[in-house]
């Protein structure tokens, strides 16, 4: 827990949340803290309630128990200073609409629903795509982009927000190794702009090297903080279990943590 910081401070402040379907708990007494100017990742096994998690926060499940401030206010207040990207898998993508408009959709909560997009929005939505390398498919409708084009979509929808803290599900799943260092430089971006990045993320090869902030869960919170203290052997089996990949991930924690160690000046 980050005890130094008031929760005023913090981009993001979970206290006690619980969430449950059918009377069955999907997450306990969650507490997670996430300093601004941070990218963190949230990860942990198939079920564990990292999606949850997420739409908890912004309101799109309903909860049993718990308190959430983004930047010390509820998030009500703060709406407008948040980006939420879903994972690609619950977007319908047969709904007939053009990139450009998707992208256009973001900039809704600032317009109202009463007042249409001018030409100032459709620059600053062709300015977004163009900063997701997809201005050249602005007229093309949806459906016909690929997965990973589908999701640049929808990261610059985000991105013409200009919120200050950004909710992703999954961004990196089934997209290629283009698309993926594409996205992984823009959220880099973000945050080095001061910006606070949340990702639920599913590869553990690639969390050092993406994250600096770290919450593993598994309805409840097995660790937190930044990633250089909580990323390891023993938090990945305390999360994942009998799993035997994840095993061999945690072995390969283990042993670079040995290395470092090592390494490491007497």
């Amino acid at each position: 827990m980050t005890q130094s910081l008031h929760e005023p401070k913090l981009a993001l402040h979970v206290e006690d949340l619980t969430v449950s379907y059918h009377s069955k708990p999907v997450l306990w007494d969650i507490d997670f803290d996430v300093p601004p100017g941070v990218m963190a990742g949230i990860v942990g096994p198939n079920g564990a309630g990292k999606s949850t998690l997420i739409k908890s926060v912004l309101g799109l499940v309903p909860t049993v128990a718990g308190h959430v401030t983004l930047h010390g206010r509820p998030y009500k207040a703060q709406r407008r200073r948040v980006g939420y990207v879903p994972q690609r898998s619950s977007v319908d993508w047969d709904f007939p609409t053009t990139a450009l408009d998707v992208v256009t959709m973001g900039l809704y909560g600032r317009l109202g629903w009463l007042r249409r997009p001018g030409r100032r929005e459709r620059e600053e939505a062709m300015a977004a795509l163009e900063l997701v390398g997809m201005q050249d498919y602005a007229g093309r409708q949806i459906s016909q982009l690929s997965g990973g084009q589908q999701q640049r979509v929808f990261l610059a929808r985000a991105l013409v927000q200009q919120a200050d803290v950004y909710f992703l599900d999954e961004p990196m799943a089934g997209v290629d190794a283009t698309t993926e260092r594409a996205i992984v430089d823009i959220l880099r971006r973000l945050r080095d702009e001061g910006k606070t990045v949340i990702v639920v993320h599913h590869d553990l090869q690639t969390v050092r090297s993406y994250f600096d902030w770290l919450l593993i869960l598994n309805v409840r919170v097995i660790a937190q903080g930044p990633v250089r203290e909580v990323y390891t052997a023993d938090n990945l089996k305390r999360a994942y279990g009998g799993q035997i990949a994840l095993l061999d991930e945690a072995a390969f924690v283990e042993r670079n943590d040995a290395a470092r160690a090592a390494e490491a000046p007497r």
